[in-house]
């Protein structure tokens, strides 16, 4: 009994505990003008992930989705969203070396249809059609990053 402790204890853990809405705008500044104007808004979209150990002796941590969506039409402004799309996972037993790309891949590749869901519910009720938001590769985007930091250009 105590020869199988150990191998459990070993077992690799990635939980997800919980996914919620950390923080959430919308923006129409230039209603009701805006909604005479029938052309397809220009759509922006900025991204940011950062994650925190929240309990690290018991492996759990914070992973926060951030995006920033300007939708312009013609020169105006027709709408911003800003959402902070967040989750507590726990992860456990995995080599440090994988820890970076858990949180930096896995986790965000979690919460992105979540936080795609949210900004379509935002921008349909602010009063336009549901902004679909294009599926985003985190892999590159962390490999990227991992260049970056290393002074490398990116692929």
């Amino acid at each position: 009994m105590t020869d199988q402790q150990p191998e459990q204890q070993a077992m690799p853990v990635f939980n997800i505990e919980k996914i919620y809405i950390k923080d959430l705008s919308v923006e129409v500044p230039n209603a009701p003008a805006i909604f005479l104007d029938r052309d397809p808004p220009q759509i922006d979209m900025q991204l940011n992930t950062q994650s925190a150990p929240v309990d690290q002796e018991n492996g759990i941590y914070q992973t926060i989705l951030t995006l920033t969506i300007n939708a312009k039409m013609k020169d105006k402004a027709a709408f911003l969203v800003e959402l902070q799309q967040a989750g507590i996972f726990r992860i456990q037993n995995i080599p440090k070396e994988a820890m970076e790309p858990a949180l930096g891949i896995g986790c965000p590749n979690i919460l992105f249809p979540y936080a795609r869901e949210a900004v379509s519910d935002a921008v349909l009720k602010a009063g336009f059609p549901p902004l679909m938001l294009q599926p985003v590769n985190f892999e590159v985007l962390y490999m990227q990053q991992q260049q970056q930091a290393q002074g490398q250009k990116p692929n």
